[in-house]
């Protein structure tokens, strides 16, 4: 009777040692995939940015649905001017969850800066159906606007992202450009200044533009 409980009991302790072993080497793997994601994004904090691309492209291999992992790649191949490739992660990360709002606001961006203006606010409008709270998102699309030549919608945007948060400081420049382009100089220098006040830097040609335009010197 007793040989015949070890033969039993064993295969049980065999799939149990086998099931157990299976998790372990995935939880390690996991391990290893935000092993390489951290070092990543710490590569990409300190602008080593192909070493930060080497690091989320192992993390991938190991975790082929990290979707932070694609959407932080995307940005890095921004960085490097790569839109191409920055526009394939941030789709990649998207596919993966369709809700990534900032998957939406970086590919937006990506698409803007290859002057594709439409695409760029579709992207942003969904960022912000998402999360209607994003004071940037506001921002960017109001960017895209203004680069499109839709000035009012652009006011519109940095005004709502003004609302979400009066200390941002894109927003105020951004509009101060806005209005800038619609020969409101008054208003322009208002929102210069008030951004240089919260600490920005406005480009130096675009402070002579502003003075040549409005006749002030200060």
């Amino acid at each position: 009777m007793k040989s015949l409980m070890v033969k039993v009991v064993l295969p049980i302790i065999l799939i149990f040692l086998f099931t157990y072993a299976s998790a372990q080497e995935n939880q390690t793997e996991s391990r290893n995939a935000e092993f390489y994601f951290n070092r990543g994004l710490a590569y990409a904090n300190k602008g080593q940015l192909d070493q930060a691309i080497s690091d989320f492209t192992k993390a991938l291999e190991i975790d082929p649905r990290h979707d932070k992992a694609y959407n932080n790649r995307g940005i890095s191949y921004d960085k490097k001017g790569q839109l191409d490739q920055a526009i394939s992660d941030y789709t990649k990360a998207l596919e993966i969850n369709p809700r990534y709002a900032g998957a939406y606001n970086n590919r937006g961006i990506a698409y803007k800066n290859k002057g594709q203006y439409d695409q760029a606010i579709s992207d942003l409008t969904k960022a912000l159906e998402i999360n209607p709270r994003d004071a940037m998102a506001y921002t960017n699309r109001g960017l895209a606007y203004s680069d499109k030549g839709q000035l009012d919608q652009a006011i519109s945007d940095c005004n709502k992202a003004l609302e979400i948060n009066p200390r941002c400081v894109e927003a105020y420049y951004r509009r101060g450009v806005a209005y800038f382009h619609k020969r409101e100089y008054e208003k322009s220098w208002k929102d210069v200044e008030k951004a240089q006040s919260l600490g920005d830097q406005i480009p130096p040609k675009f402070l002579d533009d502003l003075r040549k335009a409005s006749g002030r010197q200060n």
